[in-house]
């Protein structure tokens, strides 16, 4: 067997407190091989990146290192900066999770390339790393790579930002390449070609890679072996078809029945992974997992289990009941049962009037050059002529990719002003027309849920008066608004009695029922949520979807529900507006676009969401845009969609000539609305195969 790339034993990393000292790896072992993918997955907090850190000698010289960490059999733990720079960015190099604050902002992308080049060969002229750095950009993917080395940072986007990242990474011709959380700000459409010039990179070098996620679907498509964290210490190793199939951890098996499927999505109930993480400086006896686990016995809380072979020899698990879970005598269904699950009944709401209606809705923003004498030079096309309804009980779903003009759609509801062209009506009233005294009142009817559950509260206020606050706006006396207060506390499944505690106290699931409480202070008729769930953990997303849907139900809410992730939107949505350069390209009943979507981008959007099942990651059609979203300043001509779109070279000249002349208007096709000429042709991408380049490459 040839000897591991890298080697890693009994790893443990300790930071120093007043405490004593907070141990956030415990113990890990693992190795990888040559041109191995391996995956290493769990929540925040359980020490992934802590782990990849150490290896690479990136921790601060106040961590404590014990253990062994061997590349090639050379121990790194000994080695001084001096050496371990020598390794670093050319023989083992590190991809980070956010690439502007990885990049140096005063330097172009070509010049830092070039610096990873020369640094490790002072031999190499500079026209041969120029000419090294445009190769490079043209393999992950940068247009024009002669024209965009000469770009700074701020010049690019996120993803042509992390594209420049692996591009640096693979420079040198890595033998192990470490990605901590590549995609995780990306959109589907960016992270389904970071991930493909990821897989490019590893064949390009030659590379191990370790991909450090939290997205189990980007596992379940990309790696040949997954290693589970929790709590800092790894909880189950296998091969990733195993780890899958047939998880024997509980952690495991929780992870895996948390997370949102596209292709089950609104089939079943989500089932959430209860409680919290331990505090790694307060760890009880015991199993780490065990205040969670449905399966805990006595043992469980008094020995912590080590990590072990059962039954076979590519399997290893840290559980005392993992011999009864391999034997099939205890099963996922039997630890984690779903809920009984009723389709949900949308009935006939034609009749009814829209809690909100907008017809032609327009918001562009002026661009402006100079400081003391502006002038303008450009607008910001942000919301470019849409149309939507949400009548009472349903939620609409909201999605595309970043810069879309998803957000600024929903602010346009919030702000209840007239609209700069078209109408926006909520409740029946026009928000043109409304008086100061109107408007407030409107306001009890239209709420928000933020992205970010912690910005989006004071954190010197307790929970009490961060939840009353709408009600102090509406001068609701005291005494009724404290009761209010406990009253949709409980309803949202938080203890009344917590209104004394401050933000910082709960998790980041309950900080979110802190927002969602907050928003139903006033009884609204309609709930904005902002990407609600993207900040938290994939095991705490799962308890807040099934809140919202309860709440929907049980209340009567209508929502706006606006996401990138296209299985939380199926799995709460009962009609989908898909958007793109500030307008709506795809409109209809979930259940229709989900089975047949008409139009070209919403068929890339679906194909680039990853699927938590290897098999079935293998075996479909993946669509990958090429290029970026084009900037909303820009004037284009005919279709938007056209520079990017994979059903255009797959046309004739007369029909690839009406995309570039006419710009489409939505029509109806069954019950949805579509806006692209050629929706006839749309069966065309089904024989497009993985990875193809028939997309058109954007310059």
């Amino acid at each position: 067997m040839p000897e591991p790339i890298l080697e890693v034993k009994d790893l443990t990393v300790t930071f120093p407190n007043a405490t004593g000292g907070v141990r956030a790896v415990r113990g890990v072992n693992y190795s990888v091989g040559e041109g191995e993918f391996l995956g290493i997955v769990g929540e925040s907090g359980s020490g992934k990146s802590v782990s990849s850190l150490a290896v690479m000698g990136l921790l601060p010289s106040s961590a404590q290192i014990d253990g062994e960490i061997l590349y090639r059999g050379r121990s790194l733990l000994g080695l001084d900066d001096r050496s371990l720079s020598a390794l670093r960015g050319k023989d083992m190099t590190m991809i980070f999770q956010d690439p502007l604050s990885a990049l140096t902002p005063v330097y172009t992308i070509g010049q830092q390339i070039e610096e990873a080049l020369t640094l490790h060969d002072k031999g190499l002229s500079a026209d041969s790393a120029s000419k090294r750095a445009i190769e490079l950009l043209k393999i992950v993917g940068i247009p024009a790579p002669e024209r965009r080395a000469k770009a700074f940072p701020h010049e690019f986007s996120g993803g042509m930002r992390q594209r420049a990242m692996i591009a640096i990474a693979m420079a040198n011709d890595p033998t192990l390449i470490i990605a901590d959380e590549p995609t995780t700000a990306l959109d589907v459409t960016i992270q389904a070609q970071i991930l493909e010039v990821l897989q490019k990179a590893k064949e390009v070098t030659g590379a191990a890679v370790v991909l450090i996620t939290h997205d189990l679907g980007v596992v379940a498509g990309n790696v040949d072996r997954v290693a589970v964290m929790y709590a800092g210490k790894l909880v189950e190793t296998g091969p990733v078809d195993d780890i899958f199939a047939t998880p024997r951890m509980p952690y495991t098996m929780g992870l895996l029945r948390s997370v949102p499927n596209m292709l089950r999505a609104g089939k079943d109930r989500l089932v959430p992974l209860e409680g919290r993480p331990p505090v790694l400086s307060e760890l009880p006896p015991g199993c780490p997992f065990a205040p969670r686990c449905p399966a805990v016995q006595d043992r469980c809380r008094r020995t912590e289990p080590e990590l072990e072979v059962v039954l076979d020899t590519d399997r290893r698990v840290a559980c005392h009941r993992a011999d009864e879970i391999a034997a099939g005598t205890l099963s996922t269904s039997d630890i984690f049962p779903r809920p009984p699950f009723e389709p949900r009944e949308v009935g006939d709401r034609s009749t009814q009037e829209p809690v909100v209606a907008a017809q032609g809705l327009v918001r562009h923003f002026p661009l402006f050059k100079g400081a003391v004498f502006r002038r303008e030079i450009g607008t910001v096309r942000a919301v470019d002529g849409v149309d939507f309804e949400i009548r009472p009980g349903e939620t609409l779903g909201l999605v595309g990719e970043s810069g879309s003009g998803k957000s600024t759609t929903a602010l346009e509801i919030m702000e209840l002003i007239a609209p700069q062209a078209g109408t926006l009506k909520v409740s029946g009233k026009d928000v043109g027309s409304l008086s100061t005294r109107d408007r407030l009142s409107l306001r009890n009817d239209v709420q928000i849920v933020f992205q970010d559950p912690m910005a989006a509260v004071d954190p010197r206020l307790p929970v009490g008066d961060i939840v009353g606050e709408p009600l102090t706006v509406h001068k609701v006396p005291k005494g009724e608004r404290d009761a209010l207060i406990k009253e949709k506390l409980a309803l949202v499944g938080l203890d009344p009695r917590m209104t004394d505690r401050y933000p910082h106290e709960f998790s980041g699931g309950q900080r979110q029922r802190i927002g969602v409480a907050r928003a139903l202070m006033t009884d609204p008729k309609l709930l904005v949520l902002d990407e609600p769930v993207s900040a938290l953990d994939v095991s705490v997303q799962a308890g807040v979807m099934n809140l919202l849907a309860d709440l929907r139900d049980q209340l009567g809410l209508s929502y706006l529900f606006v996401a990138h992730d296209l299985a939380i939107v199926r799995e709460i949505s009962d009609q989908i507006a898909v958007m793109y350069l500030g307008r709506i390209v795809e409109y209809g009943p979930v259940a229709e676009v989900f089975a047949s979507p008409r139009h070209p981008y919403t068929r890339a959007l679906m194909s680039a969401v990853p699927v938590p099942d290897p098999t079935i990651e293998r075996e479909r059609n993946q669509i990958i845009l090429k290029g970026d979203l084009p900037s909303p300043t820009e004037d284009i001509q005919g279709c938007s969609f056209a520079s990017r779109c994979p059903l255009y070279l797959l046309l004739d000249e007369d029909r690839q000539a009406l995309c570039r002349a006419e710009d489409p208007t939505p029509r109806t096709h069954g019950a949805s609305r579509v806006a692209c000429h050629h929706v006839d042709a749309i069966g065309r991408l089904d024989a497009i195969d993985v990875g193809t380049s028939t997309s058109v490459t954007s310059a």
